[in-house]
């Protein structure tokens, strides 16, 4: 049994590594299919949106729908259909006359898996019987950043190599990765885990306040680690002015490397989550402010490291409290906590844009630029900051409540302990 386990937690690492290339193959090739292909900026930024708005509706679909599914046949094959996306996307110049069209249809195919994996891969690990399972929650993501990480290194430095016309072997290689999983998955037993019964057992969640209380904190935890990772690479390239392939390494590849490193920390050594959340919330907060008000890049880059590391709980630890809110949650509470993911990482990233945007196309932004030595696409940037900082400080006052709840309920709980003994 412990055999059989060891190799379905490996089927659902590799999984979560797999997500890892699913999240940021494109962006790592926005340059290159810019170059090959002639594909505008704005059609590029499209397949990013295209895959989190993918993700939302399969997260949406579970929270309503999930005991329609077999669970365990629709954890199986998820990789399956990860594999199938990342070939149809490598052969778009093949398969269709459009590359783009072909592309669009690998990643809407794609980003499915990615849905299923954010909704049933977590309550997968929960399920596995363990010492400490919020460690082993944090462990499962941390194995993610690990993966960006990966990704990222891998990538820059393959189209350094063999060049960019030769992207399409890079996306099949990553499919060897979900194939992988596929493998481990054959022949394990993936343990039962809870459903409403109908769509009527969903309703009676809603009406908990804690459900939203919990979405609500995932939805700013999401936006506070996604608006950093998907901008901090053209920061990186503004503040330092360096290539934007180094940037990717030096923006998004730290960045994930101190995510990685904060999860693998909670993962060994973690207690008292709420406690993390708050922190978290706070350093991110600073990390924000400093990357928007610094003056000194080297500064700049250190915060933009630093956001990782004070984010990387703020999505598995608050998966870490909804599960102990709602201990039969079951699928149905991991669909929703997605759901309230994706939605922040779809949203944050996006307002910093526009705010970005609207700051350089400002009349009065050239005054104020010039008068702080910077340019405008600089100060442009630096206004996303700002209003990116918005979601970690909203944060710190909704964790600030999770962590007295909590402490609440360790209290009542030890004395509850200490008068049945006493009896």
């Amino acid at each position: 049994m412990a055999k059989s386990f060891a190799r379905l937690k490996g089927a659902c690492y590799t999984t979560n590594i797999a997500m890892s290339v699913v999240a940021n193959l494109s962006p790592v090739l926005f340059i290159t299919f810019r170059n090959l292909y002639g594909i505008s900026y704005s059609l590029l930024g499209l397949l990013v949106l295209i895959n989190f708005v993918t993700q939302l509706t399969i997260d949406l679909i579970f929270s309503f729908f999930s005991h329609k599914f077999n669970i365990a046949k629709t954890v199986k094959f998820t990789p399956v259909l990860t594999a199938v996306g990342l070939l149809v996307y490598a052969l778009a110049p093949v398969l269709f006359h459009s590359v783009y069209i072909g592309l669009v249809i690998g990643t809407v195919i794609f980003s499915m898996s990615g849905g299923l994996a954010e909704v049933l891969i977590s309550p997968v690990i929960a399920s596995i019987p363990s010492k400490n399972p919020e460690r082993e929650m944090s462990k499962l993501h941390s194995i993610y950043a690990w993966g960006v990480v990966g990704v990222i290194l891998v990538s820059t430095l393959f189209l350094l190599v063999f060049g960019q016309e030769r992207w399409q072997f890079l996306a099949i290689a990553f499919a060897v990765i979900p194939i992988c999983s596929v493998v481990l998955y054959a022949g394990v037993q993936v343990p039962v885990m809870q459903t409403p019964e109908r769509v009527s057992g969903v309703m009676a969640f809603f009406k908990n306040k804690w459900l939203w209380v919990c979405v609500f904190a995932i939805f700013l935890g999401g936006a506070s680690e996604c608006a950093m990772a998907q901008w901090c690479s053209g920061y990186i390239e503004q503040a330092l002015g360096i290539p934007k392939i180094w940037g990717d390494i030096f923006g998004v590849a730290t960045f994930s490397m101190a995510l990685g490193l904060g999860r693998s920390l909670y993962a060994k050594f973690g207690k008292n989550v709420g406690k993390v959340l708050f922190f978290g919330a706070v350093g991110a907060t600073a990390c924000y402010l400093i990357s928007a008000f610094s003056s000194v890049a080297i500064v700049g880059l250190i915060a933009c490291a630093l956001t990782g590391f004070f984010t990387s709980m703020l999505w598995p630890g608050n998966l870490i409290v909804s599960a102990e809110k709602f201990p039969k949650g079951g699928v149905f509470l991991y669909a929703m906590m997605a759901a309230g993911g994706d939605l922040g990482a779809s949203i944050a990233p996006q307002l910093l844009g526009v705010v970005t945007d609207s700051v350089i196309a400002s009349e009065c932004a050239v005054g104020i630029a010039n008068s702080l030595s910077l340019t405008v696409e600089q100060l442009g940037m630096k206004a996303g900051m700002c209003v990116g900082a918005l979601f970690p400080l909203v944060a710190i006052f909704l964790y600030a409540y999770i962590w007295r709840s909590m402490r609440k309920s360790t209290i009542e709980s030890e004395l509850s302990d200490t008068l049945a003994q006493d009896e």
